[in-house]
């Protein structure tokens, strides 16, 4: 199965639309989650979930494959429209992240607090979540 996927389900006219997204976590850790966002097809999303974080590309996409046959069983159907909640989903990643917190090693304490470039750096890694 796909990393990014759409399923539908048209009830009394309208359509409702859930896009899931598996992404990598950053520091090359070897973390990954699963991304989700719902609504009504044509608008925004009504709300944006996640799961994880998952040891591995392999157990995310398991446990996304145990999703969508869950789906299924409610009348959600596969499709082959594109993503258009990406953004959605990517910001929030973003928010994920910056919620677990960012370990830099060989980077000195004062580079923590530059947040906004933990996802170029080579050096970061995510940790446990951390209360600020």
């Amino acid at each position: 199965m796909s990393r990014n996927l759409c399923l539908t389900r048209q009830c009394l006219g309208l359509v409702t639309r859930i896009e899931c997204s598996i992404r990598p976590l950053a520091g090359d850790t070897g973390m990954w989650t699963l991304l989700f966002a719902a609504g009504m097809t044509g608008e925004q999303p009504s709300t944006i979930k996640s799961q994880g974080p998952f040891h591995g590309p392999f157990v995310a996409q398991t446990i996304l494959d145990s999703i969508v046959d869950s789906l299924t069983l409610h009348g959600y159907e596969l499709a082959d429209d594109p993503q258009i909640w990406c953004v959605h989903l990517q910001a929030h990643l973003r928010q994920l992240l910056r919620g677990w917190g960012v370990v830099f090693y060989g980077l000195g304490a004062g580079a923590a607090s530059g947040l906004s470039s933990f996802t170029s750096n080579p050096y970061c890694t995510v940790s446990r979540p951390v209360r600020w």
